[in-house]
């Protein structure tokens, strides 16, 4: 099996290195990864400047772009062929809800499942990376239940979130539904030391809701989440109530 590594915290960040050596045993794994992080850059492309890539002594290649960049640049230039799998992560911080509408790590497995290749976005909802060395093992019986499977589904990606317990106070793995989330505060305004006015987006107070069955709920508890996602967002429900409307020119 060949299998791409990938992820939006960078090429040095300590979730990356989990998630290739916890991979390292199901198959033959090249690491394609961004030169600095990339959080929050979804699924943006870089357009406007040429992309550059570099390999590493330990083989692995830092290109200067965005996640969604280094999956298309592995499958389309840099990697022999098409890799059999792509695992983004681990991100060092939590995608859950409409965080997987922001999140460069969910943004470069929703690339991958785009091109036809299965995906497992993979985050850590504690923002201390330097307590997933001890997660390695749990990542691995992760993604051997996942991908030991004959039948992964089609169009679709696994959203995982890992829990802010010890590895080995984990209560098993739960397949979840995507909850919701609203930050207030978000926005800091203040003057430079110029006196002219800026804006900072992020930070502030974070408050989750949804079902029992939410990916905040399991991970709440002690569980490992996974939230199948799938790349069509229409709303099924409302086709016959929007089509009622007579919309016609």
């Amino acid at each position: 099996m060949n299998i791409l590594c990938t992820n939006d915290d960078g090429y040095l960040a300590n979730g990356i290195r989990v998630l290739a050596s916890a991979a390292s045993t199901l198959g033959s794994v090249t690491v394609v990864a961004p030169d600095r992080e990339q959080s929050a850059t979804s699924n943006s492309l870089t357009l406007h400047h040429p992309l550059r890539a570099r390999l590493t002594s330990d083989n692995s290649y830092v290109v200067d772009g965005t996640p969604t960049d280094c999956v298309i640049l592995a499958v389309n230039g840099l990697l022999p062929g098409q890799p059999d799998i792509c695992l983004s992560g681990v991100n060092h911080g939590p995608n859950m809800g409409e965080d997987v509408l922001y999140s460069g790590t969910v943004a470069a497995a929703m690339e991958a499942t785009v091109i036809g290749i299965p995906a497992i976005a993979i985050s850590y909802v504690q923002d201390r990376p330097e307590e997933l060395e001890g997660w390695e093992s749990v990542v691995r019986v992760i993604l051997g239940k996942i991908l030991g499977r004959e039948d992964f589904p089609a169009d679709t990606l696994f959203n995982v979130n890992l829990p802010a317990v010890p590895p080995d106070e984990v209560r098993g793995i739960k397949v979840t539904t995507l909850g919701r989330r609203r930050y207030s505060d978000a926005i800091t305004r203040a003057n430079d030391p110029s006196g002219r006015e800026y804006f900072w987006i992020g930070g502030g107070t974070v408050n989750w809701r949804g079902a029992e069955d939410s990916d905040f709920q399991a991970v709440e508890d002690g569980y490992v989440s996974v939230t199948p996602l799938h790349l069509d967002l229409t709303n099924y429900k409302l086709l016959e109530e929007i089509r009622a409307w007579e919309l016609a020119l």
